[in-house]
């Protein structure tokens, strides 16, 4: 039982703190996670070496101890974090040190009450759903006796600081700071992001939420705007004051990102990415292949084709991104939910190097994230909203009956519109006559439906979503 309680779904295992994730389900699927690295990449790294990293949230670092002795033991070459990071630090760990992999204890933007494991590879991503598969096909095995390896400790932030630091003009942020040109403000939640931006910028800041908190304010630390209350108030309240002024948000381990401009409205990846397409294309000269889910935003496109850029649509989940950076020339690699990826980087969704480009792109163009946004609808004449909702389901027996009818009975409208056609690459994304999208996705481990919809107003979005939550009610 203990064994088929662990399931790896986007991004890692995660449960509940003594339930679902307990010591004795970690210590047994962590050995089994490093052997499966070691298949993997001994052959190119010659070693067995394995990173263990953790973030701020309770018990973290208790877990992430327990783990690394577990590992060593198995004959494993341990290098443990010396304190919390974001998980982007770790993946650069494992791919700067030449490591196996990275084993981060994180549960990223789930509540307080849960923990996780993200598996990293080699290469400093993600690992591939097919290496997940065999960490769960393998639990429960006994791996053979072997010496049992070291244990050294090491502190993540300082390789990782200086690499991010020589991808961004720093002097041209740290001059429009200073200067008062640009304000910053920063919301860590409370999570592994804390302290980040001062590390690199080196100039004082407006930071919220850095101190520890196992239980997230009674909320969760996911970048999203029923959460950032205090932020947009703060911003809101200098508005009075000259330059620019901007806030970032960061999720718990900080691979995902959000943003508030300087009127204190909430700008999702949704909004930034296609920013930052145009901030990387227009300003630093660079190329490259656009990835995008198939959640992502239809401006995504549209930027791409006003710069002669491809585009590649994958499956929900930064490993497929990340799948197809290794081997392609990407600029840009983004999802809805705010993880963003670059090129010129480790295949991983780095809030902080985001964060850079971003401050970069304000900094060099001394314009606000908002107009900058407005003036790319204006370019692409596209000025499309997008909404999202997660809708709880009574059981796994509603899901099937829900994906029975979606499989059967497939929608000829939605909400009074003709459906033009229809993408199953990743759940079900209906087209719609009117140029506006509906996705309908499920929850691999627990009854969640997931409704995305992008449309050309938000009242028709949220018209939209409204009728989505309709059926799945009168199925369930």
């Amino acid at each position: 039982m203990s064994a088929n309680a662990i399931k790896f779904g986007t991004d890692g295992w995660r449960g509940v703190i003594g339930a679902e994730f307990t010591f004795d389900r970690l210590l047994m699927v962590a050995p089994i996670a490093a052997a499966v690295l070691a298949d993997t990449y001994s052959a190119k790294t010659g070693n067995r070496k394995i990173i263990v990293g953790f973030d701020r949230r309770f018990m973290a670092e208790t877990f992430a101890k327990r783990m690394a002795e577990a590992v060593r033991l198995a004959g494993f070459d341990v290098i443990l974090s010396d304190g919390y990071a974001p998980t982007p630090a770790f993946s650069w760990a494992a791919h700067s040190q030449n490591a196996l992999g990275a084993l981060v204890i994180t549960a990223s933007h789930n509540p307080g009450d849960y923990l996780g494991l993200k598996v990293k590879g080699n290469f400093g991503g993600s690992v591939p759903p097919e290496m997940t598969q065999q960490i769960e096909a393998r639990l429960g095995q006994t791996l053979s006796s072997t010496e049992p390896g070291s244990l050294n400790t090491f502190d993540p932030w300082e390789s990782y600081c200086q690499e991010l630091r020589g991808k961004v003009d720093l002097a041209s942020i740290q001059a429009a700071i200073e200067s008062g040109k640009l304000t910053v403000f920063a919301d860590a939640m409370h999570g592994a992001a804390s302290t980040g931006l001062d590390r690199l910028l080196g100039t004082p800041i407006t930071e919220l939420n850095s101190n520890t908190d196992p239980l997230f304010d009674g909320g969760a630390p996911e970048p999203l705007p029923k959460y950032l209350s205090q932020l947009m108030r703060v911003i809101r309240s200098h508005h009075t004051e000259p330059g620019v002024r901007v806030g970032l948000v960061f999720d718990g381990d900080c691979d995902r990102i959000a943003a508030v401009d300087g009127s204190g409205e909430f700008l999702s990846s949704q909004i930034l990415i296609p920013i930052l397409i145009e901030h990387l294309v227009k300003r630093r000269g660079f190329t490259g292949e656009i990835i995008k889910t198939v959640s992502t935003s239809n401006l995504v496109p549209r930027i791409a084709k006003l710069y002669n850029l491809p585009v590649y649509e994958t499956p929900i989940g930064y490993k497929y991104i990340a799948d197809r950076m290794l081997d392609t020339p990407v600029l840009i690699g983004g999802e809805e939910s705010g993880g963003i990826g670059y090129g010129n980087h480790i295949p991983e969704r780095d809030a902080l190097l985001s964060a850079l480009y971003i401050l970069e792109a304000i900094a060099k163009s001394q314009q606000d994230l908002g107009d900058l946004y407005r003036q790319l609808e204006t370019q692409t004449n596209y000025d499309f909203k997008y909404d999202r909702v997660d809708l709880h389901l009574a059981s796994m027996d509603v899901k099937s009956k829900l994906v029975a009818q979606l499989e059967t009975q497939p929608f000829a409208k939605i909400a009074n519109i003709e459906v033009r056609d229809r993408n199953l690459a990743d759940g079900y994304k209906f087209n719609l006559s009117d140029g506006s999208w509906l996705l309908i996705r499920f929850s691999g481990t627990e009854p969640v439906l997931r409704l995305y919809c992008e449309a050309a107003t938000i009242d028709r979005v949220h018209q939209t979503l409204a009728w989505a939550q309709d059926w799945a009610n009168s199925v369930s």
